[in-house]
């Protein structure tokens, strides 16, 4: 089993790295690849060192399966030249997300769905992948009418320059901006560029994506997404209407008996989910369950999850597995 790690010296790819390492899928050949500026720098993986190679000479060396996070245009220019030569893509870029011939894959909802002739298979948005995990019981039990979601997400999701823009402001120390406006002490209204209707598209990948996971355009989907400064994990308050009734011990239960996803929600001890217990770990964290007395069929809650683990590389890696237990690849 020949992989490849496209984007390896980035964010994701250094956590694609560790998981892959910690899972430990049966690699038989590790091929880390990057942008030209980093083709022969050397990575660690299972206490091996590796050089870095570019797209073209990874590509000549048919991977069977590449693991992208390289952003959109790499990934819309190379991932059908992997694909032309039998490699099967996992991206993690919106690139492919919302194009009608290519799943969109969270393993634990549908992966089934995948099969030999998916070469190119996107990864959600981590912001949709832990909002989905919490919603897909939910949503087979009571049906979802609407959301309503207001995110809190962490700098870790912009990317390195917005990790060393929060690190320099609590320095004190003058540094290059990710954002438009200081993220320490702040919270900025504004993940990713706006889009026409006023929106980003981080908003907007909320509405598309999970309407597509669920495989259900009925679904009204509203989202606000704000920028915080925490380091890792993206935090979620979540308010959904369903088409029916439901009872709060059930949907506890439900919850609790979901694969992948860990309930706190013990507000007597204070028990909730919060970005600093999320870190390095793969669940989603589900918690501050409640009745909206505001109007009927309608609950709150809050999902908390590690953005660049469950939201990004895990998700990922956990499709991968899939294929080969599946003798998809």
């Amino acid at each position: 089993m020949r992989v490849a790690v496209v984007g390896v010296t980035g964010m994701v790819g250094q956590v694609m790295l560790k998981v892959l390492e910690e899972r430990n899928l049966p690699i038989t050949e590790l091929i880390p690849v990057a942008s030209a500026r980093s083709i022969g720098k050397e990575i660690n993986y299972k206490s091996k060192s590796y050089k870095v190679i570019g797209l073209e000479d990874a590509v000549a060396s048919r991977p069977d399966i590449a693991l992208f996070s390289a952003g959109g245009g790499t990934s819309l220019e190379w991932a059908p030249k992997f694909a032309e030569v039998g490699t099967t893509v996992i991206d993690n870029s919106s690139a492919w997300r919302m194009d009608l011939d290519k799943k969109l894959v969270v393993p634990e909802i549908n992966a089934s769905e995948l099969s030999k002739t998916d070469k190119i298979i996107a990864n959600p948005n981590c912001s949709t992948i832990q909002l989905v995990m919490a919603l897909a019981p939910l949503h087979k039990a009571y049906k979802i009418k609407r959301l309503v979601i207001s995110t809190y997400q962490s700098v870790s999701g912009t990317g390195v320059k917005a990790v060393q823009q929060l690190e320099n402001e609590i320095a004190g120390v003058k540094g290059e901006m990710a954002y438009p406006y200081p993220i320490h002490k702040n919270a900025l209204p504004h993940c990713d560029v706006f889009e026409e209707n006023g929106y980003t598209k981080e908003e907007m990948k909320l509405v598309r994506e999970t309407q597509k996971i669920l495989n259900d355009k009925t679904i009204a989907v509203t989202a606000t997404a704000v920028r915080i400064p925490t380091a890792g994990g993206h935090s979620e308050s979540v308010n959904i209407e369903f088409r029916e009734d439901f009872d709060l011990s059930r949907v506890r239960s439900i919850l609790n008996d979901t694969d992948g996803v860990v309930l706190q929600d013990n507000t007597d001890v204070n028990t909730y989910p919060m970005p600093i217990y999320a870190h390095g770990k793969d669940d989603v964290f589900v918690g501050r369950i409640r009745r909206d007395g505001s109007q009927p069929n309608t609950l709150n809650m809050w999902i908390v999850s590690d953005n660049l683990r469950k939201g990004a590389a895990t998700n990922a890696v956990q499709i991968a597995e899939y294929l080969l237990e599946n003798e998809l690849v």
